[in-house]
């Protein structure tokens, strides 16, 4: 681990523990390149909306009753990528 996603590892502890959730999954990786597919087939600030926007909508499928975590962050990412390639295909970028 180098020490960029050593430090991305322990700022996500540190968020999953102040909001007292700790143990839950966060695929950092699969994260960043959402914030970047958004980043670049939309706009740049794009990638911190987009992000917020799949988190909230996972945590709604799951607190809902709707969909386990693992299944309701595969299908936000999944919707939110569909709409970021939409973008790009019509030259939504900067």
């Amino acid at each position: 681990m180098d020490d960029r996603q050593k430090l991305l590892h322990e700022w996500t502890e540190k968020l999953l523990a102040a909001f007292e959730i700790e143990g839950t999954e966060v695929d950092i990786d699969a994260v960043l390149g959402l914030a970047g597919r958004a980043a670049h087939g939309v706009v740049r600030p794009a990638a911190p909306l987009t992000t917020f926007v799949v988190g909230y909508a996972a945590g709604l499928a799951v607190g809902s009753g709707q969909a386990e975590e693992q299944v309701a962050m595969r299908s936000a990412t999944a919707v939110a990528d569909a709409l970021c390639a939409q973008a790009a295909a019509e030259g939504g970028t900067e």
